[in-house]
């Protein structure tokens, strides 16, 4: 079931986003990701709408909007490939109009799931804390 992220919820959540994001960003050192966690609990977190993916109380993938950008999706490294990410997804696109996102051009599956997903690439730029080149996506024509 998906449903919106409770206080109780937010360990999980950033577990599951150190994780899946050493595992997808490969081409990025995991202290990258590790030096992150308090900026995503104290910054980045509380700023946006969650939605967690609760499978019998245990939260296997999250969503975070903010405004019209989806800033987040990922799912627990060992849930990949069930369907969890495409039914975030389609959450995630019945909240707004249109969703704007970024992804790293060199995580070549998550650009995949995307386009596959209704996204169009808009343009490309660089990451100026990593360096590496994003797409930026979206629903919009």
């Amino acid at each position: 079931m998906i449903r919106k992220s409770e206080n109780r919820d937010i360990d999980a959540i950033l577990k599951i986003w150190l994780s899946a994001s050493i595992k997808a960003h490969n081409f990025i050192e995991s202290n990258f990701w590790e030096s992150q966690v308090e900026q995503m609990r104290k910054v980045y977190l509380p700023a946006s709408e969650i939605f967690v993916y609760d499978q019998n109380n245990l939260i296997t993938g999250f969503y975070a909007l903010f405004d019209n950008k989806l800033a987040a999706l990922f799912v627990e490294p060992e849930f990949q490939g069930k369907g969890i990410g495409k039914e975030l997804l389609k959450h995630a696109k019945n909240q707004r109009d249109f969703l704007i996102l970024t992804v790293y051009k060199a995580n070549e599956s998550s650009c995949r799931f995307y386009l596959n997903n209704g996204f169009k690439i808009k343009k490309e730029q660089i990451d100026v804390n990593t360096g590496h080149t994003e797409l930026v996506m979206s629903t919009e024509s």
